[in-house]
């Protein structure tokens, strides 16, 4: 199976979806992974209107065993996954002195954990030269207090793609993320489709140069 894959962790109709429609436009099939079947369905509709192949799996990504078992049987439908994309996170709005340790741990399992059982699934089917993204924020430098557990997660995560891409490049691989430096919104720099091509082209550094955090400011 040499058509190119991409799998979207946390797919969506926000950044995720337009990451999603990128690739599949260039040709890549898209494997989809989120928990509304909807939402998943609607997007495979609009996927497969590029005469990509589309396949989606409605599971929790903190059911470890659930969403390890999801991932392995979308991979071995196409036989290897080229790039694979990390969108989740949770927003609380909850300061430091609301939010309880089991929350966030709770968010922390979502937003970091989701990563590690992503990769360790897919890893067995990533080929030399593949890719790992993830959508970061600039809340894991400057987060707010009103939502504590955002900020830990997207440090958390951006600690974690750091050891995934020093492990993994002995193998060819290698493993970044984007700090989004500004505010999601529907139009301009930070729009879903400009975030989208930001985390596409941090996918296709030159290996030579590479950064492990790309940061996007619009």
């Amino acid at each position: 199976m040499t058509t190119p894959v991409l799998l979207v962790i946390g797919a969506g109709p926000g950044v995720s979806g337009s990451l999603a429609r990128l690739y599949a436009e260039e040709g890549y099939d898209v494997g989809l992974v989120g928990v509304d079947t909807e939402v998943l369905a609607e997007l495979t509709a609009q996927l497969g209107e590029s005469g990509v192949r589309v396949e989606a799996a409605t599971v929790d990504i903190t059911d470890t065993e659930a969403a390890r078992n999801a991932i392995g049987l979308l991979a071995s439908a196409f036989g290897r996954i080229d790039v694979l994309h990390f969108n989740p996170s949770a927003f609380r709005e909850k300061d430091p002195l609301e939010l309880s340790v089991a929350e966030l741990l709770e968010d922390v399992a979502l937003g970091v954990g989701g990563l590690l059982t992503a990769v360790q699934a897919a890893r067995p089917f990533m080929p030399e030269g593949a890719r790992v993204t993830a959508t970061g924020s600039m809340a894991a430098d400057k987060p707010w207090n009103r939502a504590a557990s955002l900020g830990v997660q997207k440090a958390g995560l951006r600690n974690l793609v750091r050891s995934l891409d020093t492990t993994l490049e002995p193998h060819g691989i290698r493993a970044t993320t984007v700090t989004v430096r500004g505010a999601l919104s529907a139009e301009g720099p930070f729009s879903p489709d400009r975030v989208a091509e930001a985390l596409r082209a941090a996918a296709r550094q030159d290996v030579a140069s590479w950064e492990v955090e790309v940061a996007y400011d619009g």
